[in-house]
């Protein structure tokens, strides 16, 4: 008996000394464990199991990893550490979640939508087999809206996800699932996409970052339009080294398709530690186009002028964006009528009243609007491009009102405007994917009641490299930096 208590005790305390240790992966930074992982002191299936408890743990608070595959992403890890450690890529092992827009071949991808719900498809998309071949191990779909349609993530086939802050509250969108699985620690690094902020407003709500490349940076699939460019895919992680490391990873041209730009000489993450710091930056409250929260400005406004402690001139400025709305209006509806029209005649009592909506306004496009609005965007881009010969970076709220209730589908309006549509409270994000510039969302504040907010960061176009060295400059002056992984938060 007493031999049997030893070993009992003896059990527990390996028990918990394992699970201090998960905890501490779970914390630990996506460059650390990459580091881990090429030393040999973890291994991906290591990580994998670390993973899966985690998820069991805090996921159902949440729902931002619905969908899991983790017998293939085992197998997959079972052949890269058959490979000698400088064969396993940049990411080496390291388990990453992919948004359920996205194809992951024998995976469930369902888009959010009931139309596709069984949907296994047979190959990956092109930014997956990227990843993979990279040392990225797929193992979960991220939660997303039907299409991606909307920035609040809650869908018909698997619900909504949940602001890890606040359970009552949205994660926004439309890459929710994957923000609220890096704020929960249920992943170090993760994909996400963006149109009108589809990276940058779950990035904010959830307190991590998120960063929208420029056009072509990163390779994907392409459907519908071979110049289809108002979405783009990008990384995802809890601070600006890790957004960093997965774009080197994610970045890379590839003849599938043909916007698809080529990989720099230097690495993202050597720019984002290069302490490059700017001379000159800008502040807008609301670019000039849109209401914002007043505690959402003041925040932001504070973060901003803290560059001054790195030597920059902070000034109040913004580029001419007076037809944001109109422009983003016209292109993202004939988007949509491009992708989604055979959908709507044929399933369209599947899909959700924003989508029929989206397509519709499309197809009663005229040639006429569609030439005014790529004016309106070709003389956007062109008065921005003039912006930034005088300032470095261009700063504003990523989102304009905190985090609001779930069950909300959108924000309905803000400062006294009542908004015409689902999305015309994303205008501070859209007007930034008009004029082609890489824009990040980095963590910079909370609320008096304790929600993120998060602060846009805007460099010129293809300027990823002094986007990722200013942003980490702030970063390291706001020491918000390591207030994820959190457990789940109820409401106060």
């Amino acid at each position: 008996m007493f031999y049997s208590t030893i070993c009992d005790q003896q059990t527990q305390n390996e028990q918990e000394s394992s699970d201090v240790a998960d905890q501490g992966l779970v914390r630990d930074t996506a460059v650390a464990i990459v580091g881990k992982l090429k030393s040999g002191e973890v291994t991906p299936l290591d990580l994998l199991d670390v993973l899966e408890k985690r998820i069991a743990e805090v996921d159902g608070q949440v729902n931002a990893l619905p969908t899991l595959c983790f017998d293939r992403a085992r197998k997959h890890a079972t052949v890269l550490m058959n490979k000698p450690i400088t064969e396993r890529g940049l990411l080496a092992g390291l388990p990453i979640p992919i948004k359920d827009l996205t194809n992951v071949a024998g995976v469930l991808t369902t888009q959010g939508s009931p139309i596709y719900k069984d949907t296994i498809p047979a190959k990956s998309d092109i930014l997956v087999e990227h990843l993979e071949n990279n040392g990225g191990v797929i193992y979960a779909k991220s939660n997303t809206p039907e299409f991606g349609a909307g920035a609040n993530t809650f869908n018909e086939v698997f619900g909504p996800t949940r602001n890890p802050w606040d359970i009552s509250r949205s994660a926004a969108g439309s890459s929710g699932g994957a923000a609220a699985a890096l704020a929960t620690g249920t992943a170090w690094l993760a994909h996400g996409s963006d149109m009108g902020g589809s990276l940058r407003n779950p990035a904010s709500f959830c307190g991590i970052v998120g960063l929208r490349p420029s056009i072509g940076r990163v390779a994907h699939t392409v459907s519908a339009a071979v110049d289809r460019n108002l979405g783009v895919h990008g990384p995802m992680a809890r601070n600006v080294e890790d957004v960093a490391l997965l774009l080197d990873a994610m970045s890379g041209e590839h003849r599938g398709d043909p916007l698809s730009l080529p990989v720099l000489p230097g690495s993202f993450l050597s720019a984002a530690r290069s302490g490059s710091k700017p001379k000159r930056v800008a502040y807008s409250p609301d670019l000039g186009i849109t209401p914002v929260d007043t505690e959402v400005a003041a925040i932001t406004r504070k973060a901003a002028q803290r560059f001054a402690e790195a030597g920059a001139i902070v000034e109040e400025a913004h580029p001419d964006l007076r037809e944001a709305h109109e422009c983003f209006h016209v292109l993202r509806a004939f988007d949509f009528a491009l992708s989604k029209a055979a959908l709507l005649r044929s399933k369209r009592d599947l899909l959700k009243p924003e989508v029929i909506w989206n397509i519709e306004e499309g197809l009663k496009l005229t040639v006429e609007q569609l030439e005014r609005a790529e004016a309106q965007r070709v003389a956007m881009s062109a008065r921005t491009l003039e912006f930034f010969d005088k300032y470095d970076l261009l700063l504003c709220p990523a989102t304009i009102v905190p985090p609001f209730p779930v069950e909300n589908r959108y924000v309905t309006e803000c400062g006294g405007k009542k908004f015409d549509n689902y999305v015309e409270w994303l205008g501070i994000v859209y007007a930034i994917t008009l004029v082609c510039c890489p824009a990040l969302s980095l963590p910079c504040g909370f609320t008096a009641s304790g929600l993120p907010v998060g602060l846009q960061v805007v460099a010129p176009p293809r300027g990823e490299a002094q986007l990722l060295a200013g942003a980490k400059v702030l970063e390291d002056i706001l020491g918000i930096r390591g207030t994820t992984p959190i457990d789940p938060r109820a409401p106060k």
